[in-house]
């Protein structure tokens, strides 16, 4: 990079704060295009970084969610375009977090289909160690997928949503629907009813859309390359764990886990 280090450092804070590429462009002065290289650049020191790290890390509860998005169109315009490229249209992004370190174990991003959930589930079983308890939504293809890599050493559940409009008469297209009913179905094993729970992850998904630009809704903020999605989603979870304190813990995650013992900064996650 042509750029110094101090440079390239508050690009990546002001992306990972939630500010467009734009927005960041303006404020530094600094080309998009090199932003862009940076971010490919940072994201694929990060990507390796978790592979590196977060390997057989002993967990007792996890949690597992999907959360969407979406490249350059969405499925209905890419179909009525006719478009068949599989790096456009939505996007889900595939995410396990332990529920007391808050470590981001295992991300994927890809379809929501049976392929990709596999793909997911088998780089969780690779972040992962001993017996743990494991709860995600209703998604059906979790259950094959659980089973093919996971099976012998999780006491799974799936906590079922029920959704419906309580307010018929209200305004329905920006708001999500309201869960009136849940259901608790174990899977595996001999999960905890009292520690079926996806909320942590749920939670984790809000903090993903405020801190990630290209995951706001009603913006033009998307992202209009694959590429540029997955390395802005390394860069974030390498971040989340290692950089950022959460308040709930007063750590960063990584720290809680035993990972390491001091708070990164973002030059650690471009130089490590």
């Amino acid at each position: 990079m042509r750029i110094s280090l101090d440079q390239a450092e508050t690009c990546l804070n002001l992306l990972l704060e939630g500010m467009s590429l734009r927005s960041v462009t303006r404020i530094t002065g600094i080309h998009q295009r090199t932003i862009l290289n940076l971010l490919l650049l940072a994201g694929e020191r990060c990507e390796k970084l978790m592979l590196k790290r977060i390997k057989g890390v002993a967990v007792k509860d996890v949690e597992a969610d999907e959360i969407w998005g979406f490249v350059k169109f969405k499925n209905r315009h890419k179909l009525y375009n006719n478009i068949t490229d599989p790096h456009v249209g939505d996007a889900y992004t595939w995410v396990g977090i332990e529920r007391s370190t808050k470590l981001i174990l295992a991300w994927h991003l890809g379809q929501r289909d049976m392929v990709d959930c596999e793909a997911f589930t088998e780089k969780l079983n690779y972040a992962t160690s001993g017996r743990f308890q494991l709860t995600t939504d209703g998604y059906r293809p979790y259950e094959n997928a659980v089973s093919y890599s996971l099976g012998t050493r999780v006491d799974y559940a799936m906590l079922i949503k029920i959704y419906g409009n309580r307010d018929p008469d209200g305004e329905q297209k920006y708001s999500p629907p309201e869960v009136v009913e849940t259901i608790s179905k174990p899977m595996i094993g001999w999960p905890d009813p009292s520690r079926i729970c996806t909320s942590i992850v749920e939670r984790s998904n809000l903090s993903m859309r405020t801190s990630i630009r290209r995951l706001t809704r009603l913006t033009n903020g998307f992202s209009k390359k694959w590429d540029n999605l997955k390395a802005t989603l390394a860069l974030y979870f390498a971040y989340y764990n290692f950089c950022r304190i959460h308040s709930s813990i007063r750590c960063t995650p990584a720290m809680e886990s035993g990972i390491t013992g001091h708070i990164w900064t973002i030059r650690e996650l471009l130089t490590v």
